[in-house]
Order: structure tokens, then C-alpha cells, then sequence
């Protein structure tokens, strides 16, 4: 167990106006928790202070070779006035796993969780109660070694911030228009596409940029090697229902192993509808849209939940996904995984925890 030492903000910012609306990501609370790592020490000196700038010389690993990775979840004020997160160990258990593969020392799930919890408990007036609003944890880790050369730091520093937001598509559950990208890729299988880092972010810019000029909110990537099959979407993962079955595509090594996704696949599972994990084809999807079997569409992830899909464009081709409106599962979803994380529907076991 951590022994987190707290230094309070003595200069706090006021907490935002509950009349005015939350832009995502854009306003920070008064507090961050920070903490070191040396090679031969460990993880060490765990503390909650003020928020503020960080110092880190020009020369830091982080600005060089991108040795750095992140996560987000959130807090829920349910209607009782408890603090509530979902499912946090999935968020330590997927944080381990990037860590792994970028060669950055793993953290104790039991720690991570900790640290969440306190860092929540100090800023939790902080919490919005507004339909749609959550307060949004970013654990972040950075390599901090002052060093020109390709290898791992032998430093870093873990931090966590925290930020009260409303949607992240302001139309809400409003279906969204998504382009299916055919010339740019995102990350091939024995890369890093399964991390959470940012370098697959930065990857998925150019495409992006595109897309939006087109009139298009997200991109979905096909794989890095023949170019023909569904991977995820650049901030979500993605649902098919095909003539009355759910489909996604399978982990493979270039796909996000998502937390909603998980939820979601063991809800509709819960809930005897069938789903299948799989390799699908762009031109499968282009064909069960043409016959008339493409019955929905839709998007997972912490930001936005579950995000319908009402449009798909690939190439010359333009989809329509029956009348473009939310469909009945996704909406289902939405409201069951909302319910649970504001703890007016019970979930599965663990899936709620009070901090």
C-alpha cells in the first residue's frame, strides 16, 4: 500500500459554474498526484500537490524516442452522492500491459487503484452531476532520463490529472459519420497498435485531418498489411450487427484491448444475443449493407461510451446504416453501462467501485 502524502493547493481555482456547459478535456482540477522511478530504487515518494507545471530538461527521453504512455476512466457522482469509478483494475491490468511492451517498469494494480482512489478523494467536489458529465482520470507515464540514445530510461514519472467533462461528441448520442481509411495505416500486428501510447495517436493525424475536411468525425482503420480488414476507430472500438448477430473485430496485436468493449461484449452475452470476435472484411461490411443485413453500427471507448453509428464512407462508397438513427441496441447499451457507472443499475460483480 502506498503511503501518499498530500500537500492541499493553497491558491485553489473554482470549481466550473454548473450552468454553463463542460468542453471535454479542457479544464483541470486543483491537484495531481505524482511518482518517481529510478532503476535500482523502484517506484517511490507517491504525493497529491497542486496542480502546475512539470520541469523536465530539453533533453529528456520522452521528447525523443516517445517512451511514454497513458490512460483515461472516470468518476461518476451517482444520485445518492457517491463517488463511483468502473471497473479501475481493467485500467492497471491494460496499463501493465502497455508498460510491458514499451519497456517502462510496471506499477502494482493495487497502487494504481490506490492512487486513483486518493487523488479523486481530494478534488471530488469536482465531480459534475449533470446528465452526461463525469469527471475524466488521466494516469499518464513519461520517461524522464536526461539522455540522447536509443534505449530505456532508467527514469520516469507516473502522474495522474484530472479534468470535470460533458460529452465528448457535443451532439451527444447523436450517430456520427465515420470514414473508412484506405491509403494511411495505423499500426500492424508485432507493433505497438494493443498499447495505449502516443504514438499511435500521432499516427492516426494525417488520416484524421482528412477526414474531418470530408465532413467526418472519426476514422476507422483497416489492417497495415493487406489493407482489407476492420481494425478499430481512432478513439473507439467497433460493433457490427449482421443479420441479428454482433460482430467486432478479434485482438490481434493492432487493436486496443478496450474496457467498454469488454463491457460490452459480456452485457450482450448477459443478455443471449450472440457475438462473435473475428476478422471482417471491408468488403463483408460493404456487401451486408447492400443486402439489407447491415442493422447496426456502433462505437465503444471511456470517452463516449457507446457512439451510434449513422454513416460509413469508404472510398466512393457511402453507407447508411438503416435510417442513420440510434439503434435499439445501441441505445441499450447506453443506458445499461451508464446506469451501472452512476450505480442505479447493478452490474456484474466488481464493476463498481466507490471511492
Amino acid at each position: 500500500m502506498l503511503n501518499i502524502r498530500v500537500e492541499k493547493n493553497v491558491n485553489p481555482k473554482p470549481i466550473p459554474d454548473k450552468d454553463n456547459p463542460l468542453k471535454f478535456g479542457t479544464i483541470f482540477t486543483n491537484h495531481m498526484f505524482i511518482m518517481n522511478y529510478e532503476t535500482g530504487k523502484g517506484w517511490f515518494d507517491p504525493r497529491i500537490v497542486p496542480y502546475d507545471k512539470i520541469s523536465l530538461g530539453p533533453s529528456a527521453m520522452v521528447f525523443h524516442y516517445a517512451q511514454e504512455m497513458f490512460e483515461g476512466l472516470k468518476a461518476y457522482r451517482a444520485k445518492d452522492g457517491r463517488a463511483l469509478l468502473f471497473r479501475p483494475d481493467m485500467n492497471a491490468k491494460r496499463t501493465n500491459l502497455t508498460n510491458d511492451r514499451l519497456c517502462i517498469p510496471t506499477i502494482p494494480e493495487e497502487d494504481f487503484v490506490q492512487a486513483i482512489k486518493e487523488l479523486v478523494k481530494v478534488d471530488e467536489e469536482w465531480i459534475p452531476d449533470r446528465e452526461g458529465t463525469s469527471l475524466y482520470i488521466r494516469p499518464f507515464i513519461i520517461a524522464t532520463d536526461e539522455f540522447l540514445g536509443v534505449r530505456p530510461s532508467n527514469t520516469y514519472l507516473f502522474m495522474i490529472i484530472l479534468s470535470p467533462v460533458g460529452p465528448y461528441y457535443p451532439e451527444g448520442l447523436d450517430p456520427v459519420k465515420i470514414w473508412i481509411e484506405d491509403d494511411y495505416v495505423r499500426a500492424v500486428k508485432g507493433g505497438i497498435g494493443f498499447a495505449k501510447t502516443g504514438g499511435n495517436y500521432a499516427a492516426s493525424l494525417a488520416a484524421q485531418v482528412k477526414a474531418h475536411d470530408e465532413g467526418y468525425s472519426q476514422v476507422l482503420w483497416l489492417d497495415g498489411v493487406e489493407r482489407k480488414y476492420i481494425e478499430e476507430v481512432g478513439a473507439m472500438n467497433i460493433f457490427f450487427k449482421i443479420n441479428g448477430k454482433v460482430v467486432t473485430p478479434m485482438l490481434n496485436g493492432s487493436i486496443l484491448p478496450g474496457i467498454t468493449r469488454d463491457s460490452v461484449i459480456n452485457l450482450l452475452r448477459s443478455w443471449n444475443i450472440e457475438v462473435e470476435e473475428k476478422q471482417i472484411s471491408v468488403d463483408e461490411l460493404i456487401d451486408a449493407a447492400k443486402f439489407g443485413a447491415l442493422e447496426e453500427v456502433f462505437g465503444t471507448g471511456t470517452a463516449a461510451v457507446i457512439s451510434p453509428v449513422g454513416h460509413l464512407r469508404y472510398g466512393d462508397n457511402v453507407i447508411k446504416v438503416q435510417d442513420g438513427g440510434i439503434g435499439p441496441i445501441s441505445q441499450k447499451l447506453y443506458d445499461s453501462i451508464v446506469g451501472i457507472q452512476l450505480g442505479e443499475i447493478e452490474g456484474p460483480e466488481g464493476w463498481v467501485v466507490e471511492v
